[in-house]
């Protein structure tokens, strides 16, 4: 999944452009039915010593346009920022809105 941080409380997802069979998704009917979620996010390389992993767990909620323009469009210009492929094609589709409710993680340099 494609994200970026709005703060360090708010993590962002947005369904894009890329094809897909239908614009009612399942990931965004589960979020509705069942808002409570978690993203794991990883970094591999072979030397070892530099594995790590972030965790966030947090409640979702889904905007879908044009409900509130204003939270929308903060969202797609922070997924912009890290992303360039949004920059030329910025999604239009839901927005994923994560509220950060725990942050949990692990390095092989730094145990937490």
């Amino acid at each position: 999944m494609t994200f970026a941080l709005l703060d360090e409380a708010t993590v962002v997802s947005a369904v894009d452009h890329k094809p897909k069979r239908t614009t009612a998704l399942k990931r965004l009917a589960n979020i509705v039915a069942h808002p409570a979620v978690s993203i794991l996010v990883d970094h591999y390389e072979d030397d070892w010593s530099r594995l790590w992993w972030a965790r966030a767990d947090g409640r979702a909620r889904v905007i879908e346009p044009p409900v509130d323009p204003a939270e929308h469009a903060r969202a797609v210009r922070a997924l912009q920022e890290r992303y360039p492929a949004y920059r030329d094609r910025p999604p239009d589709g839901s927005i994923v809105v994560i509220t950060v409710e725990r942050w949990s993680g692990w390095s092989a340099t730094t145990r937490t």
